[in-house]
């Protein structure tokens, strides 16, 4: 017999003891048992106290505890509070609304500025260099401008990238595709075309650094080179090739359609959803969209027309 053994039959001796039974010869036996084992279990401590015995008190054993778990005293290193709601659907829907709110600006006030080149060449290219002179000479040239890059590229890649992996989230949420072809009735244009039309906006974004930044891919100045200062000519004569305008044209118009959808979500991630003003934020998104996209389209239009020319 083992000691937890031991242990069990004592408690029952002192049940039949207590009973009246004659069970007195079990216990001493008990007792003995447990004595030889070298272990005195709370029910041993009881019958040695029932028959005037003192137990050796570093005998007796302790309740056995089950172990703590690890996990329980290890402390996960939280992340900083805004990686951490990044890492959640809702914060990617608000960096999606901020940076979004960004990028309509720049949209805007880059259309506003250009619409100079209906004035002349001296003072489109005065207002190109203006934009280079920014807080000089607190700051040296183009250093501003260049802040002013960085961080609508930073913003645009967040805008992408937040975007991306909210399409991969609401995939992981439905792996299997509808079994019956979806109802796109309550769906407009300008929603179901986001993804594409998201796409082709970041590879004309490219495509116009190149061509009016950087002169990459636009050598049609007055001796075949770009030249940089001259902003009004490279504007003019990038746009006279007809590719380059229609391309031009035809990523404006799909901005609009982004646009007009981005606008009107961008109240829906920040939550300002309320039905009663619904209908002027569709006004509003619409609005925005139709005075960036006409803008933006006048400029090839204009210089393929003849009504602006170097």
């Amino acid at each position: 017999m083992g000691p937890h053994e031991c242990r069990e039959s004592a408690p029952r001796a002192v049940n039949r003891l207590s009973a009246g039974g004659s069970g007195l010869g079990l216990v001493r036996r008990a007792s003995r048992r447990q004595s030889q084992h070298g272990v005195l279990g709370r029910g041993g401590a009881q019958l040695a106290f029932v028959f005037g015995q003192t137990p050796n008190m570093s005998t007796i054993e302790a309740p056995s505890r089950k172990p703590v778990s690890g996990t329980a005293t290890t402390t996960r290193r939280r992340k900083p509070f805004l990686l951490d709601l990044y890492s959640t659907a809702v914060g990617k829907k608000y960096a999606m609304a901020i940076s979004g709110v960004a990028l309509m600006g720049f949209v805007l006030f880059h259309m506003i500025g250009n619409l100079k080149m209906y004035f002349g060449a001296v003072e489109l290219n005065e207002y190109a260099e203006f934009l280079k002179k920014l807080l000089y000479p607190l700051a040296p040239k183009e250093s501003v401008l260049w802040i002013l890059r960085i961080g609508l590229i930073g913003m645009l890649a967040l805008h992408l990238h937040a975007a991306w992996s909210l399409t991969v989230l609401n995939r992981k949420a439905r792996p299997v595709k509808y079994q019956s072809a979806r109802d796109y009735q309550e769906a407009s244009l300008a929603s179901r075309s986001m993804r594409i039309s998201g796409i082709v906006v970041a590879l004309f974004i490219v495509w116009h650094l190149l061509d009016l930044t950087f002169g990459v891919v636009n050598t049609v100045g007055a001796d075949g080179e770009f030249v940089r200062a001259e902003v009004y000519a490279n504007v003019v004569r990038s746009f006279e090739r007809w590719p380059v305008a229609i391309f031009y044209i035809v990523a404006n118009l799909l901005l609009g359609l982004h646009l007009s959808h981005g606008a009107w979500s961008i109240f829906q991630s920040l939550g300002w959803n309320n039905p009663r003003f619904n209908a002027w934020r569709t006004a509003f998104a619409r609005g925005f969209a139709a005075i960036v996209v006409i803008g933006n389209v006048s400029f090839p239009v204009a210089v393929l027309i003849g009504v602006v020319s170097v």
